[in-house]
Order: C-alpha cells, then structure tokens, then sequence
C-alpha cells in the first residue's frame, strides 16, 4: 500500500477504510475484513458511536496493533481544553488500544456556536498537543477546516496540524483550500469520496472506466491519490471493499485527471464549518 510522510515524519497510507454508518457484529466483520484485504488505515468518530466495534474488528483481525494506522475525531460539541482530554480518554477506552495514530478535530468551532471560537479551538489544539506529548496520540490534525480556521490556530499552535480531513471528491474539490493546505505542509484527506452516490451515472467517469477496465469507484479513488490527497472510501460488501483496494494497477492520464477536475459541482453534502449545526456528518 502506498504511503505519504506527514510533516511529523510519521508515514500514513494514501488509501484507508471509512467506519461510518458500520455498527454490530456486522461492523466487526467488514473492520476484519478490511484489514485482511490489506488495508492498515482504518478511520472512525466518536459522533459514529462504533469506536467499540471499531477495536473489536481490529482486534478480529488477529494483526499486530503497530501494523495498523488507526484514526479517530472529537465531536464539535465537545471542544475545550479539559473535555477533549475526557473525551479522548473515552475514545481510547472504547477502542480498547493504548495509543491512537491520528486525532483529528471532527469540526472547528464557530461564531454561531461559540463565543470566541478561536479561543475553543486553541484550548482545544492545546490538549491534543498535550495528549501527543505524553506518547498517546503519534499525530494530531483537524477536519473540515477552512483557510480563515487554519490561519487563526497557527497564531496558538506550537505543532502545525498533519491532516486536514475535508469533503473531497469529483465534483467538489475545495480547491483553493487543497492547495493553501499543501501550501503548509499539511496533508489533505478526503471524506465522501464517491459524491454520495452521485458519480455513478456520469458519462465523463464511465468512459475513463471503460478504458481502463475498472470501476467508476475506483476510477474516483485513483483520482483522489493522484491529487496526492488520502481516501477512506467505506464499504460493507467484501468484494467492494476488495475492489477499492484494486487501485494500484493503473495511473490516469493528465487529460483524464483534468475531464475530472472540471466536472461541474454534484454529491456536495451542503455541510459548512461556519454553519454547523446541520446534520451529523463524516
């Protein structure tokens, strides 16, 4: 499995398993299952309410914790320098490890939520720096940040963020976000990747997948590595979780890569960091 280095120097796998949505016996079996196939990046929330079938699939899996990249995110209500340390405490105990690979904050906080927002998110990087410090975190990061949250927490923060974890996917890509990003050395990873659904169907994608005898899916997957971007596409199905892995075999071309950057917007999910509360979102 391919690999990028974070700028903490640790390395991250550029494609990885999404959580969301698998509880139960049934989420066990699809975390296992996932981790034989070959995937070591395996991605959850404590907003999933599965961190506990999450380390018991990893625990299934039968493979040695230190082969496995494991990710997990603080919920946007619980910001703050003393709750996050409680609630990754809690993260911690329902994933039944002793360390965690990437904390991520699942949502900045906002004006509409917060009185002074960039002092909730500075106290709440101050922890996470703090949990990295005492060897239970190996990286810390952010999701669903935009430049203007960024620029605020560098003003505070004494480790710039590894991940920004935001929306990325054919028909909605952020861009100018992406590149201010990779502009300060923090890797970006992408959530929804198949547009919720909305890239099948599309001719531009169905012909690029033709050509190079693949699926829609993966054809988006790929794209989303060649961007240099990490995917946790999500999956109950065994063959689809092995054929989301089938991704190495193949390269697009520029002007295949360029059809798919200028698709017009579709799949966006119509969630905004300044706009929360909406929806429980990934």
């Amino acid at each position: 499995m391919q690999q990028l280095t974070l700028n903490d120097g640790h390395k991250i796998p550029t494609l990885g398993f999404g959580t969301y949505k698998l509880t139960g016996p049934e989420g066990i079996e699809s975390v296992a299952s996932a981790i034989s196939k070959g995937y070591s990046l395996i991605d959850t929330a404590a907003v999933y309410e599965n961190e506990e079938t999450v380390g018991k699939g990893i625990k299934a899996s039968g493979v040695v914790r230190e082969h496995l990249f494991i990710t997990t995110k603080l919920w946007r209500e619980n910001l703050g320098y003393e709750s996050t340390l409680v609630e990754f405490e809690n993260s911690l105990k329902r994933l039944d490890l002793d360390y965690i690979d990437l904390y991520l904050i699942h949502w900045p906080a906002n004006a509409k939520n917060y009185d002074n927002w960039q002092k909730t998110n500075a106290d709440t990087w101050k922890a996470m720096e703090k949990l990295q410090a005492d060897g239970k975190i190996k990286s810390i990061g952010v999701s669903n940040f935009f430049q203007e949250h960024l620029e605020v927490l560098f003003q505070t923060a004494n480790v710039l963020p590894s991940v920004n974890q935001i929306e990325f996917h054919p028909g909605y890509w952020q861009q100018e976000l992406v590149q201010y990003c990779k502009n300060q050395n923090i890797t970006v990873e992408s959530w929804s990747p198949l547009a919720r659904g909305k890239v099948f169907g599309n001719d531009v994608l169905e012909k690029i997948a033709k050509k190079h005898h693949k699926t829609v899916a993966q054809v988006c997957l790929k794209w989303i590595i060649q961007h240099q971007v990490i995917v946790i596409p999500k999956s109950k199905s065994p063959k689809r979780i092995e054929e989301n892995s089938n991704l190495f075999d193949f390269k697009l071309t520029p002007t295949e890569m360029n059809s798919i950057d200028a698709l017009p917007q579709m799949g966006f999910s119509g969630e905004l960091p300044n706009m929360w509360p909406d929806k429980k979102n990934s």
